[in-house]
């Protein structure tokens, strides 16, 4: 037992016990194995498709004033089908316009691993089938839109103001902390 104890209590041993438990911490915090265990559902409604409340009652005295007419619905600009690269996803990417004349990317029914730090881009490089396209989205001109909402589901991602949507042509699954594609799709223009 005075052995094992005087072996425990040299200062290389703690040294390496100390930098073993930092690296575990370190290796799960870059890592998150735990995200592949773990499922987040987002159900975003479709913009621009939100009911109006009706008009007010126009009293006695004040003068009608026509009634208010629904949101017109968005404009479908270009659309694509997901493709898997380093995770399996699947779903559908739509480049909207609004009527107020901005733009949002729509995924729908997106179903892919969650991970840590995913990203949604809006890229100009080309969509390549297996490995080859795992790591091109960010060889050219991307607009990241923001974080991923959630790694299951329908959501909107809002394209700034001073981007314009016509200058790219696929939309990518990021994850930024790997360097690598998710899943991506070809924007085929409607």
């Amino acid at each position: 037992m005075g052995r094992v104890r005087s072996v425990l209590v040299r200062p290389w041993v703690i040294g390496v016990l100390v930098l073993a438990v930092a690296g575990a911490g370190f290796g799960l915090y870059w890592f998150q194995p735990w995200k592949l265990w773990q499922d987040e559902t987002v159900r975003e409604a479709l913009p621009g498709s939100a009911v109006t409340a009706p008009a007010a009652t126009p009293s006695a005295s004040a003068p009608s004033a026509p009634a208010s007419s629904a949101p017109a619905a968005p404009t479908t600009l270009a659309s694509g089908r997901l493709i898997s690269h380093e995770h399996a996803t699947s779903g559908t990417v739509k480049l909207l316009r609004l009527a107020d004349g901005s733009h949002v990317v729509r995924l729908e029914r997106l179903d892919t691993s969650n991970g840590p730090d995913l990203r949604v881009w809006l890229t100009d490089a080309p969509v390549k089938e297996g490995r080859a396209g795992w790591h091109v989205f960010d060889d050219g001109r991307y607009v990241s839109l923001g974080k991923l909402k959630g790694n299951k589901g329908s959501q909107n991602y809002a394209v700034p103001e001073d981007v314009d949507p016509a200058r790219f042509s696929s939309v990518s699954i990021w994850c930024d902390r790997f360097d690598v594609s998710f899943g991506a799709a070809e924007l085929a223009r409607a």
